[in-house]
């Protein structure tokens, strides 16, 4: 490495952390982006709640009908839903059904963990982005409205909220891979810090 006029020499591991530094960065700019996407569209919530209030008011009190405010109701929650996918997923806030990690130590736990963001999940939301793009592209080629002669226009808006949905959810996996790869390699202090185990349930640094 050069600095100045001087010829600097770095040993390996010093190589390795200065990478390893990097990689933090990026996992913690990563889950700054997702979770900040995610925060954004919590929002809807309330909007969502707002709208599906005013249909039932309009539906029950006054016999009032609207498509509108139907697929709009669906529109909010898609949103809502894909918007905040990612977020979920960073901080381990997701479903999650264990019936084989359970039995693990923390240190497998994240080997497993790894494994599935770098086989399954990264590679999978990859390619139904893929499609995605094409599927929101297309609705707005011919600027897809509701089949309903009274419902909502532009739904190509929705499909582009999927893509937008789905590429916070690569962004959560990458970060989460990062995350793995720093504890593995002892620049993680605990497993609580990739929300995969619960505080109460700490094993340590335990290996397989």
């Amino acid at each position: 490495m050069l600095s100045g006029n001087n010829l600097v020499m770095l040993d390996p591991a010093s190589l390795i952390a200065i990478n390893m530094e990097k990689l933090i960065v990026l996992s913690n700019a990563l889950k700054t982006i997702v979770t900040w996407a995610g925060k954004a569209s919590a929002w809807l919530a309330i909007a969502l709640m707002l709208t599906i209030v005013l249909d039932v008011t309009l539906r029950h009190w006054f016999v009032i009908g609207s498509t509108r405010l139907q697929e709009l109701e669906w529109h909010l929650h898609g949103g809502l839903f894909l918007m905040c996918m990612g977020w979920a997923f960073v901080h381990g806030t997701h479903v999650r059904i264990e019936l084989l990690s359970d039995r693990l130590k923390s240190r497998s736990k994240i080997w497993l963990e790894l494994l599935g963001c770098l086989f399954f999940l990264i590679p999978y939301v990859s390619v139904t982005l893929y499609f995605a793009l094409d599927y929101a592209a297309t609705s707005f080629s011919y600027n897809e409205a509701s089949p309903s002669l009274t419902g909502l226009g532009a739904r190509w808006i929705i499909k582009y909220v999927m893509v937008a949905g789905l590429i916070s959810l690569v962004l959560a996996g990458i970060a989460r891979l990062l995350d793995c790869i720093l504890y593995l390699s002892g620049y993680m202090a605990t497993p609580e810090s990739i929300h995969l185990i619960e505080p109460k349930n700490r094993v340590g640094n335990n290996k397989i």
